[in-house]
């Protein structure tokens, strides 16, 4: 019986003293934010064609002799001809579709073709850009969605940023931290559990692409001491 009354005396203090350490036990959570700006280093560029007509054996010479002509421009502008990939083109036979099969159509065959570029040299790909019209003189036809034909910037440098911007974004946590103790008359403690967020890459903008934002918050709760 005894025995008994000495282990629920014991049970209530240690649950009685877990509820005042409780009570007492102060934290801070923080968030620390680190963001930098990188350039691209891959750009992924399609171009994309058309042609029509109704001998199909030269609408393939026609579409043969457009994709020689844009690899022989980026070639020029100092795309190196191993970024250069052709694809295979995409003939409809406008007479034997369903919808159309009543209608006049002036060219029986259209075809379309890609001409893609995928590089690690930005600048050059960037100024070939801006010359795109000088193929249009040349009499080919550029078409393309502005969703699947659009081009792609990509920044494959993300595992060599990473360590110095976690460290970054937990400084700044600290530093928000120790502001928030200094306010409340404490002292900053040791880490309770800290968190990382995912990473994110983003252009910078609209106008400029080729300029990524790559941001990450680390999220950090302290101890409080008096």
């Amino acid at each position: 019986m005894f025995i008994l009354l000495g282990l629920s005396s014991l049970g209530y203090l240690l649950g009685d003293a877990a509820i005042r350490v409780k009570e007492y036990e102060r934290t801070v959570t923080v968030k620390g934010l680190s963001e930098r700006e990188y350039p691209a280093d891959i750009v992924i560029w399609p171009i994309r064609f058309t042609e029509a007509g109704n001998d199909l054996a030269a609408l393939y010479g026609r579409m043969e002799q457009s994709a020689g002509q844009i690899i022989d421009y980026l070639v020029a502008m100092g795309v190196d001809a191993a970024a250069i990939s052709v694809s295979v083109p995409q003939i409809t036979d406008r007479s034997a579709q369903a919808w159309g099969a009543n209608e006049q159509v002036a060219f029986r065959f259209v075809s379309t073709q890609a001409v893609t570029v995928y590089s690690n040299d930005v600048p050059v790909v960037r100024e070939a850009m801006q010359g795109l019209v000088e193929l249009g003189k040349q009499g080919i036809v550029l078409s393309g969605d502005p969703y699947q034909d659009s081009v792609e910037y990509l920044f494959s440098g993300l595992n060599e940023a990473k360590p110095g911007m976690i460290e970054e974004a937990t400084t700044r946590a600290r530093e928000v931290g120790m502001k928030f103790a200094d306010d409340s008359n404490s002292r900053l403690g040791k880490i309770r559990k800290a968190t990382q967020g995912q990473f994110s890459i983003q252009p910078r903008d609209t106008n400029n692409p080729h300029i990524k934002t790559v941001r990450v918050v680390s999220t950090v709760e302290y101890y409080l001491a008096d």
